[in-house]
């Protein structure tokens, strides 16, 4: 067996070997410089350009991320990429062989094929080595004579390293200009998503970003600058949303801009040299008031509790010495807020008035979310006017004509008021006044009552009457105190005299006294007075019931001529004119005739109770009345009726000319009636006056009692003293008896007079006898010479002869009375009265027991009232006591 061939393995020349790694290194040296190159010309161009960027607008945080993957993108992507390609897959000689075969084709074949024929193995008989020896030879011969760095790839280190460099000037440049601009960049550059400001050659101070402002109205922006802002651009500019851009200049450090007013929501865009800044503004309306109310604190006098006052109107009244909190609901929560200064102001209702010294007040409001209060503020005796101003929580401020009134006034005296009684009044001393009394305050009533002072017509030793009585306590706060009241004389225990009453107020104020009603004046008569003045009223009342008699004739004259025409005349226009107007006027005479009857049952009752009038006046009275009742409520209305029913228009001629038939024929018995009732009337007028002259007779005697008691009570202090001498209130008194003497002595011939002119109508032989002792009495003398000796401080003599002369008129009127008595007896029949009289006497004793139970109770209701008031004030009765 033949032994195995012999293999030859033969290596590239070494020169060629040489050549081959002289190529590599420079490809390789070239292709890092590249990607060293390239790699910073990516950090420098993206830290440029976020440095570019920022000098024009707000470069926001995603673009600076992408800018700086970018820049790193060519180190951390580009050069591995690089030098992979031309470092790592350029290591072998084939590859290289290939690289030169792109520059030079045959004789990168050649290699390649040199580098193959070095890697075969083949036994020496199939393939010589000296073939292949001489082959590669060959081709590095020619190698040799090539320069293969020219196969290299198009170099561009060098033009990417100027690049490098002049970008990495340029940021010197950069860096030396503007420093500050550089490292900021810088810093936004490396760190992109960070919070880093950008830097701009312009700084504004502290700028607005949101900015709320009053809806619809035109609002102000003002931008500062910096006092290390590097750039001051006399001009900016700023747009609101896409309205026409506001330029404002340069002002000292600010630019202001005025914007018209805004409803909608929207962003400013001010360009401030480099600056670029955004406010967003939201029109928003201003705070406001959604209520305001006062607190008031009234004076401590008063004890009442604070109020609250709603100031819908913007003004609050306040007693002076109280004291008033203000709050104001708003319709957003405030931030801050103040009032004043205050100032005084003077009351419209007194012109020409000058303001009194006011000290004014100021302060800051006290804020609770929504709710902002003042505090206490005292309220003297000016009232005053109170600005307010506030700013919520957006800045926004209120409207600055804001302002609130207090207007003091001073605890008004209270006012008392008599209701449901006549200013005068005339009564007995039995009887009882019902009335109310109203006492008003305007913060509160403390106590209401009644005072009375009495004052006698005529001298007397009695003590006029003095007292008082309290009728209510009042609440707290309550103005209006009205309360029902009873006064009767006799159960406070006065005598006949002249009372003035009052109602008082008290209220609450310190050291304040008493108010008092206008007076009511109460004549308290004894019987005889009073008989005498109800003769008077019946003389009155007779006078007019005669004058509406005589009209009522006048009419039934004409009525009587109307009832001559026949029915066709009366149906004219001119006779239906005369019928409407007898009509009218027969109704007024029947409202003349109800009103005469009211009066009339008024008297009647006075009568009824007076008791000192005779049984047959009254029943006389009582027949006159009855008539009259019946003219007014049935004879009278009856004539009216026909009338009105003459002129129907629906009548015929025989109708009308009958309705106005009975018409007359109704009207004669009713002017019957009334003749008759006036008879009835004047016999008891002449019954009455012959009494009156007892009373009359009796008050002259009472006047001289009077007279004399007062004297007797002095005796011990005027007796044989001259005027000079004598005390004041003495000299006083004996001129009020001297005057009161003469007036006894004008009475007193009064009487005689109307004596002889009663005895003239009536030839009573009584009235005759007493009339001629009085003439022959000289009594108009004798009481002339009382006059004399108390002018003259006679009083001792003066009480004498007054005493004499009462003793005589009382003789006289127990004559006259007696007289009286048995004539009545003989008119109403002696001691055989008929049934009529009976019944009239007890239908009197029963009209005297219902008064007197009147009476009793009325008075019982005065006792009471005198009661509690004794009662509530323990041990100070009023000063009479029943």
């Amino acid at each position: 067996m033949p032994p195995p061939p012999q293999s030859s393995k033969v290596t590239i020349p070494e020169s060629l070997r040489q050549q081959l790694s002289d190529f590599r290194r420079h490809l390789w040296r070239v292709k890092i410089l590249e990607a060293i190159a390239a790699g910073l010309i990516g950090l420098l161009v993206s830290f440029l350009l976020v440095y570019g960027l920022d000098r024009v607008w707000q470069t926001p945080g995603w673009v600076r991320l992408l800018i700086l993957v970018g820049g790193i993108s060519l180190f951390a992507v580009f050069a591995p990429y690089w030098l992979h390609r031309w470092v790592w897959g350029q290591r072998q000689e084939n590859q290289l062989a290939r690289l030169i075969a792109k520059r030079y084709p045959g004789l990168g074949d050649r290699l390649l094929g040199v580098i193959e024929l070095q890697n075969q193995e083949a036994n020496a008989d199939s393939l010589s080595p000296r073939l292949r020896e001489a082959a590669m030879a060959a081709v590095a011969a020619e190698t040799g004579r090539r320069k293969l760095d020219e196969a290299l790839p198009p170099q561009k280190h060098r033009r990417w390293a100027l690049a490098a460099m002049g970008l990495a000037a340029l940021s010197a440049v950069a860096f030396t200009l503007t420093p500050r601009a550089g490292f900021n960049a810088l810093q936004r550059w490396l760190m992109p998503l960070s919070d880093t400001e950008r830097y701009t050659f312009t700084k504004l101070e502290n700028p607005p970003v949101r900015m709320a402002v009053a809806y619809g109205e035109a609002f102000e922006v003002s931008l500062k600058l910096s006092k290390d802002s590097e750039q001051r651009p006399p001009l900016a500019t700023g747009r609101y949303g896409l309205q026409p851009g506001i330029e404002a200049k340069l002002e000292g450090e600010t630019y202001r801009f005025a914007f018209p007013g805004q409803q909608d929501p929207g962003t400013v865009v001010f360009r401030v040299g480099d600056l670029r800044h955004e406010l967003r503004v939201e029109p928003v309306p201003r705070p406001s008031t959604e209520g305001v109310h006062a607190i008031v604190t009234a004076p401590d006098y008063l004890g009442i509790p604070e109020r609250t006052v709603d100031l819908n109107s913007g003004v609050v009244t306040a007693l002076e010495g109280s004291k008033v909190r203000i709050e104001l609901d708003m319709n957003r929560p405030l931030a801050k807020g103040s009032f004043g200064p205050t100032r005084g102001i003077v009351s419209e209702e007194i012109p020409g008035k000058t303001a009194a010294p006011y000290a004014p007040i100021e302060g800051s409001l006290e804020i609770s979310g929504q709710t902002a209060r003042t505090p206490e503020i005292a309220v003297g005796d000016v009232g005053f006017e109170v600005p307010f101003s506030w700013e919520d929580q957006l800045g926004l401020a209120g409207d600055g004509g804001f302002r609130l009134r207090v207007d003091a006034v001073k605890d008004a005296v209270p006012a008392a008021y008599l209701q449901g009684i006549d200013r005068q009044k005339v009564m007995l001393p039995e009887e009882t006044l019902d009335f109310e009394v109203l006492a008003e305050d305007d913060f509160g009533v403390k106590a209401s009552g009644l005072e009375w002072s009495g004052e006698f017509s005529r001298p007397t030793d009695e003590k006029p009457a003095n007292g008082e009585l309290k009728i209510a306590d009042g609440e707290l706060e309550e103005r209006r105190l009205l309360r029902p009241a009873a006064f009767s004389p006799a159960a406070f225990g006065i005598t006949p005299q002249k009372i003035t009453l009052r109602a008082y107020a008290e209220d609450q104020f310190p050291g304040r006294g008493r108010t008092y009603s206008d007076p009511v004046v109460l004549y308290v008569l004894t019987r005889d007075e009073h008989a005498q003045m109800l003769k008077s009223w019946f003389d009155r009342q007779i006078t007019e019931f005669e004058d509406l008699a005589r009209r009522e004739q006048e009419l039934l004259d004409e009525n009587e001529r109307l009832e001559r025409l026949d029915g066709d005349e009366l149906q004219k226009e001119e006779n239906q004119k005369r019928l409407e107007t007898q009509t009218s006027e027969e109704a007024e005479t029947k409202r003349r005739m109800e009103e005469l009857t009211r009066r009339m049952e008024e008297l009647m009752k006075g009568a009824t109770r007076n008791g000192d009038i005779d049984k047959e006046t009254l029943k006389k009275m009582a027949e006159s009345l009855k008539s009259m009742q019946e003219l007014s409520e049935e004879d009278i209305p009856k004539v009216e009726e026909k009338l009105s029913d003459s002129q129907d228009q629906s009548n015929t001629p025989e109708k009308s000319q009958k309705d106005v038939d009975e018409a007359v024929e109704q009207q004669k018995k009713a002017v019957a009636k009334m003749q008759e009732a006036i008879e009835k009337a004047n016999d008891a007028n002449r019954r009455f006056e012959a009494g009156t002259f007892v009373n009359r007779l009796k008050k002259a005697a009472g006047e001289e009692e009077g007279i004399v008691g007062s004297l007797r009570e002095a005796f011990e202090r005027v007796l044989g003293l001259k005027p000079q001498q004598t005390d004041p209130s003495d000299l006083r008194r004996l001129s009020d008896n001297s005057r009161q003497q003469a007036d006894t002595a004008a009475d007193v011939r009064w009487i005689q007079e109307d004596l002889a002119n009663f005895h003239a109508r009536t030839q009573q032989e009584t009235f005759k006898k007493i009339l001629d002792e009085m003439r022959e009495s000289k009594i108009d003398i004798g009481l002339e010479e009382v006059r004399i000796a108390l002018a003259a401080n006679h009083t001792y003599q003066a009480a004498e002869q007054a005493k004499q002369w009462a003793d005589r008129l009382n003789e006289w009127a127990k004559t006259l009375e007696g007289e009286k008595e048995s004539g009545g007896e003989g008119e109403g029949g002696g001691s055989n009265p008929n049934s009529e009289d009976e019944d009239f006497e007890f239908m009197l004793r029963v009209m005297k027991m219902i008064q007197t139970e009147q009476d009793l109770r009325a008075r019982t209701r005065a006792l009471e009232q005198l009661r509690r008031d004794q009662k509530v004030q323990r041990g100070n009765p009023p000063s009479n006591e029943p």
